[in-house]
């Protein structure tokens, strides 16, 4: 187990561990997302789809940043853990791209929905971790990490935007 020093006199300090583990376990899945992202990217066959997993790449670099500053602030390495949800969502990524990729007016309508998997997801994840540690009272932490929630909302209606204005219009006769 985790500890941090004087974790007992912060305000919810039974949440400690808690955000410890939701911790790690983002910063493995982000650390695995990098990998998952250039898949993603060279699978898809809109530019404007393209150029958004490339961009979600960059943030993602920056959140694994952000990660690791707000575990060094409670006193811990940036080590992660092995995220077996996001490991299950970039199986089915790469299922969907396996199954769809002879099919380009489909394919990235299913990439789409695949990366909005990873990013509600995240959207948890991220939610849970700034609301234990706004509860605890780290502000560095929900600051941060605030802000990389933001990030994932605004890449999340950026796929849907994609998915609206270019993978889901179908032809029309």
């Amino acid at each position: 187990m985790a500890q941090t020093k004087g974790n007992g006199n912060m305000p919810n300090a039974h949440l400690h561990e808690l955000l410890v583990d939701e911790l790690r376990d983002i910063m493995g899945a982000e650390r695995q997302l990098l990998k998952g992202l250039k898949k993603l990217e060279s699978a898809a066959e809109s530019p404007t789809l393209k150029e958004a997993f490339k961009t979600h790449y960059e943030q993602t670099e920056n959140h694994i940043e952000r990660l690791k500053t707000a575990l060094s602030s409670l006193g811990l390495s940036g080590r992660g853990k092995k995220c077996k949800a996001m490991e299950g969502l970039l199986v089915e990524a790469e299922e969907i791209v396996e199954e769809f990729q002879g099919s380009p007016e489909v394919v990235d309508a299913a990439l789409i929905a695949a990366a909005q998997k990873v990013e509600h997801y995240e959207i948890a994840s991220y939610g849970c971790i700034v609301t234990y540690a706004k509860l605890m009272g780290h502000d560095e932490v929900k600051d941060l990490l605030g802000q990389t929630l933001a990030e994932e909302k605004e890449t999340d209606e950026l796929l849907t935007e994609i998915a609206m204005s270019e993978a889901n219009v179908g032809e029309t006769a």
